[in-house]
């Protein structure tokens, strides 16, 4: 491939990638309205992902019903905003929905305890095994292993499947 050719490709995706997340703003900015809740919306692009987010200044407890507990709202709403994506592109979205910055506390989080978790695997020797996770979990830590030069699998299955680090 020429280089043109992939600069090119990289802004078809950018694009792409932008149109998910106008098309995402749009489906939220409705159901904000339906559910008579107050926020912004924030549009970015990371990776091969567009990344929307729901954030208020003042009413943040509000915005707080829509995570849920655990985030099991705020996973549901992810898949019907990749649904309503979807729906408009016919493409499957990998679209990442955050509201009041829930998932970029547990970004941390989980990073942190992957990171542990590579400090227990080295000094004892032996493989770790974590909790159950979400997919989106289990991303975040075999990332953070990865970034700390170990290995990591997840193993069982949904909703028991947790990740392993292997020293």
């Amino acid at each position: 491939m020429t280089d043109t050719t992939e600069a090119a490709e990289g802004t078809d995706t950018l694009t792409r990638l932008e149109q998910e997340g106008e098309i995402a703003a749009d489906y939220l900015e409705g159901l904000l309205d339906i559910a008579d809740l107050d926020g912004d919306i924030d549009m970015d692009v990371e990776g091969e992902r567009a990344l929307v987010s729901i954030i208020s200044d003042a009413h943040t407890r509000d915005l707080q019903k829509l995570v849920g507990r655990d985030g099991e709202v705020l996973e549901a709403l992810q898949e019907l905003t990749r649904l309503a994506v979807h729906r408009e592109t016919g493409d499957r979205s990998r679209l990442m929905l955050d509201i009041a910055g829930h998932r970029a506390r547990k970004r941390e989080e989980l990073t942190e305890l992957g990171t542990k978790a590579v400090e227990e695997a080295k000094s004892a020797g032996e493989p770790v095994k974590l909790r159950p996770m979400t997919p989106f979990e289990r991303k975040v830590v075999h990332d953070a292993v990865a970034a700390e030069g170990l290995r990591s699998e997840s193993e069982g299955e949904e909703p028991n499947r947790c990740v392993v680090v292997l020293p």
